[in-house]
């Protein structure tokens, strides 16, 4: 593996860590890769079919996606952590028996979200934006996009389980089937292509529907062959209470860090929309290219997972501190380098989505690129803690990058005189000028615009990665994992 090796020659990682590491993030960096150029081209046909309102539909739409996303990935990290952490001490049955549980919770969490945003599609955006057409699009594409949910989540479980047992290129190969589907189906029902009507954003949701579908039934089948590390079991035991307590201790806190943001983007997202449409799709845009900086994050963190925890389950902690530290230096390495590339390409790829605010898109980008080593540091030790089932702290750092960080960095972005906000529909007085959070004072429409939404996406970024650094630089993370019942270093703990 020629990169490894280069940065080995350097002295940047050792070799032999550095090429396990880079090994199984490959795989989930083109799987995470594909997904975001999957994002990336909704927002170019969408915004070539329908404009600049249709892309801020979606991307409000998008954003309730990500509720029950956030949970999916919740769920996946307990299975994760479980799984490779049973896989190193060499308790097989068990690694297969904690899938079946997480199939079990995962049904519990999406089925009822399904059906409440199938009730409340046009409510729930209508929160976000005063914009008619925005209302009516997004709801479009809300109700029908999260008639997936539960198959989403059945794939990620899945993807998880393979990654656990140290499998990442199973998971790429179905996405390399699954995500192309995804891009073609969306463009033939975007545009009516063919036979086939012309749906808009509905074709865009259809699209994303119908290849969650298919991915979920294709890990399904190989789940149930049986010639992988891992297998879903349709006999013997069902439920096994002490691994659900387990997935769900992992997962809580991590459910707690995705949801916190994600409705922390709520206001921001609303923040944007008081500075103008514009600024909506720009960021919009703009977030789906840097994504493409961002995604090795998504692998080094999965790679991290997978050999920390591997190496906690077969008793060897002072091997997953290693780990933890090469693969963050490797992440770095990787990801300062692809960055470089979209920053300096920004105005060209920019210029590919026919957007009216090109000067407005390209900061964007460029400031989502001096975000990025915050990002891979914050993500990549994550998967660290996540490995050793220690999720508390990057819950702490969430809480705080998004509320007292961004959000009230957000509040002063807005126009002075913006004391009362108008949320969709209904207009809410605010009574204050100030508002407080953790015992600080914000002015709110100081109408510091774009300086203080650049300064408040930059600042959340680097507070996560402070709080995931700081917590496995302690190494408190190795008693939790003793404390867990998982694995070697919790042989003694309580079994089934």
């Amino acid at each position: 593996m020629l990169f490894p090796a280069t940065l080995a020659r350097f002295g940047v990682v050792d070799r032999e860590k550095g090429e396990e590491a880079f090994d199984l993030a490959v795989p989930m960096m083109v799987t995470g890769g594909m997904r975001t150029l999957l994002r990336t081209a909704d927002f170019f046909m969408v915004s070539l079919a329908l404009g600049e309102a249709a892309v801020a539909a979606l991307e409000l739409g998008f954003q309730y996606y990500f509720v029950p996303f956030g949970l999916a990935l919740a769920v996946s990290s307990g299975t994760i952590s479980v799984v490779s952490r049973f896989k190193g001490a060499e308790e097989h049955a068990r690694a297969d028996l904690a899938i079946k549980q997480s199939l079990w919770i995962a049904l519990g969490i999406s089925l009822p979200i399904t059906a409440a945003t199938w009730i409340y599609a046009e409510p729930l955006i209508d929160v976000l934006t005063n914009d008619p057409k925005a209302i009516e699009l997004g709801a479009v594409y809300l109700r029908i996009v999260m008639l997936s949910v539960a198959f989403r989540f059945w794939s990620m479980i899945a993807s998880r389980a393979l990654a656990g047992s140290g499998d990442t290129r199973t998971p790429m190969y179905v996405r390399l089937v699954t995500l192309p589907t995804n891009v073609t189906l969306n463009a033939v029902l975007i545009f009516g292509l063919g036979p086939f009507p012309t749906l808009g954003i509905a074709g865009a949701a259809w699209g994303t529907a119908l290849s969650n579908v298919l991915a979920a039934l294709i890990f399904f089948g190989l789940l149930l062959s049986g010639r992988f590390s891992v297998r879903f079991r349709f006999g013997g035991r069902q439920f096994a209470p002490s691994i659900v307590t387990e997935i769900v201790r992992v997962g809580l806190p991590l459910a707690g860090t995705r949801l916190s943001r994600t409705f922390g983007r709520f206001p921001f997202l609303f923040f944007l929309g008081i500075l103008g449409t514009p600024v909506l799709a720009a960021y919009a845009i703009g977030r789906r290219i840097m994504l493409l900086a961002l995604m090795p994050a998504w692998g080094y963190s999965t790679a991290s997972s997978t050999l920390v925890g591997q190496s906690i389950g077969a008793g060897e902690d002072e091997k997953a501190t290693d780990y933890g530290w090469q693969t963050l230096r490797l992440a770095l390495a990787t990801q300062l380098l692809i960055a470089a590339g979209i920053i300096l390409l920004a105005r060209p790829i920019v210029l590919a989505f026919d957007t009216e605010y090109v000067g407005l898109t390209v900061e964007f980008v460029r400031i989502f690129g001096l975000g990025v080593a915050g990002f891979s540091i914050s993500r990549t030790m994550r998967g660290a803690l996540r490995g050793a089932g220690d999720m508390r702290w990057p819950l702490y750092g969430g809480l705080v990058g998004t509320y007292l960080v961004r959000l009230p960095l957000g509040a002063i972005a807005v126009p002075a005189g913006a004391a009362a906000l108008a949320v969709g529909s209904v207009s809410i007085p605010l009574g204050v000028t100030t508002l407080s959070l953790g015992g600080f004072a914000f002015d709110l429409g100081l109408d510091l615009g774009l300086v203080a939404i650049y300064a408040a996406i930059l600042a959340d970024m680097y507070v996560r990665a402070a709080f995931n650094t700081a917590r496995f630089w302690s190494g408190k993370w190795r008693q939790v994992a003793a404390e867990s019942g998982v694995g070697r270093a919790g042989e003694a703990s309580e079994t089934d």
